[in-house]
């Protein structure tokens, strides 16, 4: 193994453990019983300023933390199949 497919896979290992956290870190979308009965909606200042709260930033972190694992992916790809020939 080369020193670039080491290092892109600890990066590829990395992210995914990132993303893993971020992901479970995030709180469910359902509202259960309360969405049912009520219509699912619910008018509040969390929902007035969306992109300030927790969920919205562990969401825009899990996005670019995919699109970093995907292009990290697609690199360690072409490089091992560049090494290999």
């Amino acid at each position: 193994m080369s020193v670039v497919e080491i290092v892109a896979g600890s990066l590829l290992i990395l992210v995914s453990l990132i993303l893993i956290l971020i992901v479970l870190s995030q709180e469910s979308k359902d509202q259960g019983l309360t969405s049912a009965i009520g219509g699912g909606y619910n008018e509040s200042f969390y929902g007035k300023n969306g992109a300030n709260t927790k969920d919205a930033k562990l969401s825009r972190l899990a996005r670019v933390c995919s699109i970093i694992l995907f292009i990290v992916t697609l690199a360690v790809n072409i490089v091992v199949s560049i090494y290999h020939k």
